[in-house]
């Protein structure tokens, strides 16, 4: 059944592989059952609910990528734009948040129209190929740089934003032995993979916990829940209390004051959301698929509606339950690190988020350092791209260099497409590149669009 659903001979893989696939993928994504419900909890969330709301809708998601699309790409509520939901939105701008949760209802609305009549598809084939290689290179970086993040190696500094870390002082008990596990889950993570060891990457991950599982009961890891550090020993494996989930089950309609909604505001917060899942979607499909070789000669993803579609019906969903816009995740690049390239992987990913419903204790316990060593390892993989760039030709090198640089310095996918297409744009327009880089109506269109977007959101 698995074989005729998912044709795993044809994609040269197996069971196996697709179902640890699929759980380093969930391993890797499951901080977002902690975070989301921490973030939209500050918009006056019910965090329990929303970490319900977090798991059915990363179900959802990834259960119709899994059975409409056949890809191994998996969705969750998405980062940055929790925070622009709960900061912007609520706290800045003073609607409640259930006006927000209506607005990203709306927005994926739009996007299941704007999927089913081929808008986002034309977009993503109008990309050159230059541009995807280098979104695969920009999101692997920003995937290293947010492991790097998470370990606590790379930290804030007033002088230069961003620094390493010091391996001394007060925070050595808890960030220092946190950074050192996670450097020494890099090393195992990196060894299982030159052994070929069937699931490197998850296996990296479990031992990383372990070490940090012995580490605090020696004592030698201390947690903090004020700087970020918590105890990685599970408190319990199961919860059934699901009572909260009926404060966000629904109330995008049944709660939502829409007497209050000023339409001008409304339209920009709308917008907002659209644009940056739109890019963020588009550039997670670029760069996971082209990682896994799934682009045809031109450069283009069979079979993309589906897996738009699925995103779009999956931020209406989440919606409902009550989370931000749920989007398809740059994570699931462990996954296909790991060999996943069919839906299995993704379907694997979907049931893990459902038992994560009850297994929540569990779950919560894995530490960010544990994850850290995968997303390093990943982005090593994701660089790989960088070999279809052609760094010749300076209209196309520049803007794959401007592109790829912007992801992770902004901190956002959508940034580095558009500084990408604008610069590829005007580059071969200003040297008469034209008809031989057979730039499209679109790709002038998208370039407007995003200096638009600069000057007024």
């Amino acid at each position: 059944m698995l074989e005729k659903w998912f044709k795993l001979k044809d994609n040269n893989t197996t069971v196996r592989t697709e179902m640890i696939a699929g759980f380093t993928t969930f391993m890797t994504m499951a901080y977002i059952l902690a975070v989301n419900p921490n973030i939209l909890g500050d918009a006056g969330m019910n965090p329990n609910a929303v970490m319900i709301a977090t798991a059915l809708a990363s179900f959802v998601g990834t259960l119709l990528m899994a059975l409409l699309a056949n890809y191994p790409f998996a969705l969750a509520p998405g980062m940055g734009l929790n925070a622009y939901f709960a900061y912007t939105v609520v706290i800045k701008m003073g609607y409640s948040w259930e006006i927000a949760l209506f607005a990203v209802f709306v927005e994926g609305a739009v996007f299941i129209v704007l999927s089913l009549t081929n808008v986002r598809q034309a977009i993503f084939n109008a990309i050159p190929t230059t541009l995807k290689a280098a979104v695969s290179v920009g999101i692997g970086i920003f995937i290293a740089f947010i492991g790097l993040q998470d370990a606590k190696l790379i930290v804030a500094n007033p002088s230069t934003l961003v620094s390493y870390q010091t391996f001394r002082g007060e925070t050595l008990r808890s960030v220092g032995v946190g950074a050192i596990l996670a450097l020494l889950g890099v090393l195992i993570t990196a060894v299982l993979l030159v052994k070929q060891f069937k699931g490197g990457i998850l296996m990296g991950i479990i031992a990383t916990w372990i070490l940090g599982i012995i580490a605090e009961i020696a004592g030698i890891y201390i947690p903090d829940p004020e700087i970020g550090m918590y105890s990685v020993i599970p408190g319990g494996i199961i919860s059934l209390d699901f009572s909260s989930f009926s404060e966000t089950f629904g109330a995008v309609f049944t709660k939502t004051d829409f007497g209050s909604i000023h339409i001008g505001d409304f339209i920009v917060i709308m917008f907002s959301l659209l644009f940056v899942d739109l890019f963020d979607t588009l550039g997670t499909l670029i760069g996971v698929s082209s990682k896994a070789g799934m682009l045809d000669q031109e450069g283009r993803l069979p079979k993309i509606k589906p897996a738009l579609l699925s995103d779009a019906i999956a931020t209406c969903v989440g919606a409902v339950f009550g989370t931000s816009t749920t989007t398809t995740y740059v994570e699931s690049a462990s996954g296909v690190t790991a060999g996943g390239r069919t839906g299995l992987t993704a379907l694997t990913t979907a049931v893990m988020f459902l038992l994560s419903v009850i297994f929540s204790p569990l779950f919560l316990s894995i530490p960010s350092f544990a994850i850290a060593p995968a997303l390093i390892i990943v982005g090593f993989y994701m660089m790989g791209a960088v070999s279809r760039i052609d760094f010749e030709d300076m209209t196309d090198a520049i803007p794959a260099f401007l592109c790829i640089i912007t992801m992770p310095l902004a901190y956002s996918i959508s940034e580095g497409i558009a500084i990408g297409v604008i610069s590829w744009t005007l580059i071969n327009l200003l040297t008469g590149k034209t008809k031989e880089k057979k730039i499209s109506i679109l790709m002038y269109i998208l370039a407007v669009l995003f200096v638009v977007k600069y000057i007024f959101l």
